[in-house]
Order: structure tokens, then C-alpha cells, then sequence
């Protein structure tokens, strides 16, 4: 909906504030009840405008303040930016979930981004990460930090890494570039094909693709072209008008693909129903055998931190074993990037990320039962039991719950 769309801009009684954030709140609800009990109306069903309702009604001074005294109330993951008349705020969340990088341009003018890549586009120059738990002010006088609370080890989102980064920025220190081709070259280590081509499912894919194609030896080549003209197909309202939608925005290349074995490289695989309809695109093309290698562990639990994945139920890999999954996409043979090889090749940085979507352990538990809406997930397509949807709302694994291990 267009009034969730960032930066929201309020006033209150000591003047305006605009605020960007990147995350999600685990206890939105319970903040939101709160407030709306006593007397807050609210615009929107975005999380962040309860961080705009908590500063207006702190009665502390100055500005800053009474962002760490509404940040201290928030728990979950969030990377925002505060603007007002004379001062330019950010704030990362404790476990460091989301990225957060601080630039400058020649002018002297401070900027901040969740990517590198977004201070390349304005010609700035990266100057360091806002630390987990920081707050840094900026104003007439210049640069300010401070500590918005003790901070635990560092929880840094693995799937920046993975999908959401673009491979041209650095991120939590590291290349994304350099970690997806690394990704490929793993998989084509210990799981390699005897193939004639290997293939990307674009644009998240490439990188990783392109690494596998070079350990083994075999050409890369863009067997599936996307259309960037073409919206998510999870909103369309019925299965067959999203699988038409799949075919506008990947079309098979023919000339690539006729008479060849083919090893496609994806980057996750979500419900698996995007993944049906690839494996089903490339043998109709004329593909002799289809292969398919993943360049991430299997999702089997939802993130509640910021990345738009199903309910448990959805997942495919939360229920299905590899091969029960091989069979339901359709391909000759599909392996995943091993959990053990993906913290191996993060080597001492490794504790120091986020996991939970891969093994069900959270950082920060969600505290409430639903905490987020069914929107852009990563897959196309909402097909499943759609008693696991309660109104709009995603149901989440409490405390209360009984966790159920999982092995990676």
C-alpha cells in the first residue's frame, strides 16, 4: 500500500521528523496495542511508525535521547535513519541484523546506506559501518556516537550474502561478490554434474553460477533470460496466471539449452514452486537432463528479522527431505550449499551471523504469535494451507512452543 511507503514524515511539538528503516519488529504488536490504548491513531500497518509514536510521546531532551529511549523499547531487527531540521540520526539494532554503512561525499556531506553500492551511485566515499547498537548523530558541529545499549554478539543476516545484496557491495566487511562465487565454487566441490552447460536463474543466481562453472571447468552461459519488465508473480490472483507469469519473466534460451545437460544454479529454493516451473522451462527448451545446485542450506524456518519468507508449513525443505523435493521440482539430481561448509568458509567470522532461517534458532525469539503479514516473499506464488494464515498475519514460533530440531 502506497502509506507504507518510506521515509514517513511526521510532525510533533518540537517540529518535524523523517525516518527510513530497514527490518522488522518481533513485538510491533504488542507496541502498537500499547500505544493505540492510550490514544495514538494510526496511518499505516508498518512497524516503523511505532518508532515515530514512541519518540512523540518521550518526554525526554534532546532529540537523541528520545530516540534511545523508543529504540530501547524495540526488539527485533532495525537499521534506521532519522532526519530532522538540524540533525541527521542513525541507529542499528544491538544484534547488528541489518547492514548499515556511513559515507561521505567531497562536499563533506555525511551520508547513510544499507549498501555500499547506493554510496558509489552519489559518489561518496565509505568511511565505516554503524557498529551494532550505535547511534550516530550528525549535526552542525559534526560527527557524535554514542552507545544505544550493551550489545550481544554480533547476529549480521546471512541471506544479505545470499540474495538480498547486490553483488557490488561490501556488506558486514565482506565482498558479496566474492562470498556468492565462493558459494558456487563449494558446490561444485562437493556436489559436481556431468553436464554440458551451466546456467544461472537470474539475477541472484549469476555470481554463484559463474563460480561453479569455473571450479569444474565447464561454460557459463545465459540459458534463461529475465525480463525486467515484469512485476512479482506472487500477486497475481490465481496458480495459472502466475505460472504464465514465470514464463514473461524468464524466458529459455533455446540454442543454449536443446540437446544439452544443464546444471542450473539458483540461489535458494523457498516453496519450490518457482523452481517446478524453472525445471519445467528448461526441458521444454530441449534440455537432455536438468541439474540443479543451490547456493544456500535449505530454508527450514521463517525469518521474523527483516526477509519476507513464508510460514513453516510453506517451506518446502521444513517438510521435505532432498530427493521428496528433487522429485516435486522435477530434476535429474539438486544439492544444496552444506550448513557446515557455509560457516567453514566464514571461517572466525562465522558466530557472528544470523542463521535461524536454516536452523530454527533465533537470536531474538518472537514474543508474540503473529508477526508478520503475508507480502513479498521471496517465492511466487501463496499456494499451501491457507489455514496457516490468520487474517494476514503469518503465525510465528514462540517461546512457549516446543522447538523442533532440525539437522542441517
Amino acid at each position: 500500500m502506497l502509506k507504507n511507503v518510506q521515509p514517513f514524515v511526521a510532525g510533533y511539538r518540537f517540529g518535524s521528523v523523517g525516518v527510513a528503516h530497514n527490518g522488522n519488529l518481533v513485538n510491533y504488536q504488542a507496541l502498537r496495542a500499547q500505544l493505540e490504548e492510550n490514544g495514538s491513531i494510526f496511518n499505516t500497518s508498518s512497524d516503523t511508525e511505532v518508532v515515530l509514536h514512541l519518540i512523540a510521546i518521550s518526554k525526554a531532551r534532546p532529540f537523541f535521547v528520545r530516540i534511545i529511549e523508543a529504540c530501547e523499547k524495540l526488539r527485533g531487527a532495525y537499521s534506521m535513519v532519522f532526519l530532522t531540521e538540524d540533525k541527521l540520526v542513525a541507529v542499528r539494532d544491538p544484534h547488528g541484523f541489518r547492514p548499515l554503512v556511513m559515507g561521505r561525499r567531497s562536499n563533506g556531506a555525511y551520508v547513510f546506506a544499507s549498501e555500499t553500492c547506493a554510496l558509489d551511485l552519489i559518489e561518496a566515499t565509505y568511511v565505516r559501518e554503524v557498529n551494532p547498537g550505535e547511534v550516530v548523530v550528525i549535526d552542525k558541529d559534526g560527527e557524535h556516537n554514542l552507545c544505544l545499549m550493551a550489545h550481544p554478539e554480533p547476529k549480521q543476516c546471512i541471506f544479505e550474502h545470499i540474495y538480498f545484496s547486490l553483488p557490488n557491495s561490501v556488506v558486514f566487511g565482506r565482498s558479496v561478490y566474492e562470498s556468492r562465487s565462493k558459494y558456487g565454487e563449494i558446490l561444485a566441490t562437493e556436489y559436481p554434474a556431468e553436464c554440458d552447460v551451466v546456467i544461472a536463474v537470474p539475477d541472484s543466481g549469476v555470481v554463484a553460477a559463474l563460480g561453479y562453472a569455473a571450479k569444474i571447468g565447464v561454460p557459463f552461459q545465459q540459458g534463461l533470460i529475465r525480463s525486467h519488465y515484469v512485476g512479482r508473480t506472487f500477486i497475481e490472483p490465481n496458480q495459472t496466471i502466475r505460472d504464465f507469469g514465470v514464463k514473461l519473466k524468464l524466458a529459455p534460451v533455446r540454442g543454449v539449452l536443446e540437446g544439452k545437460r544443464v546444471v542450473v544454479v539458483d540461489d535458494s529454493i523457498v516453496r519450490g514452486t518457482t523452481s517446478s516451473k524453472i525445471v519445467r522451462l528448461i526441458r521444454e527448451a530441449g534440455a537432455k537432463e536438468v541439474h540443479m545446485r543451490i547456493a544456500s542450506p535449505p530454508i527450514i524456518a521463517s525469518c521474523y528479522y527483516g526477509v519476507d519468507t513464508p510460514s513453516p508449513e510453506e517451506l518446502i525443505s521444513n517438510r521435505m527431505t532432498v530427493e521428496e523435493i528433487r522429485e516435486f521440482i522435477g530434476s535429474d539430481s539438486l544439492a544444496f550449499l552444506s550448513f557446515d561448509s557455509l560457516k567453514k568458509y566464514l571461517s572466525r567470522d562465522a558466530p557472528n551471523f544470523c542463521y535461524a532461517c536454516f536452523s530454527g534458532n533465533y537470536p531474538v525469539k518472537p514474543t508474540e504469535v503473529k508477526v508478520k503479514r503475508v507480502g513479498d516473499f521471496l517465492d511466487d506464488g501463496l499456494i499451501g494451507s491457507i489455514e496457516s494464515i490468520d487474517g494476514g498475519w503469518v503465525k510465528a514460533q514462540t517461546e512457549k512452543e516446543e522447538k523442533v530440531e532440525h539437522p542441517v
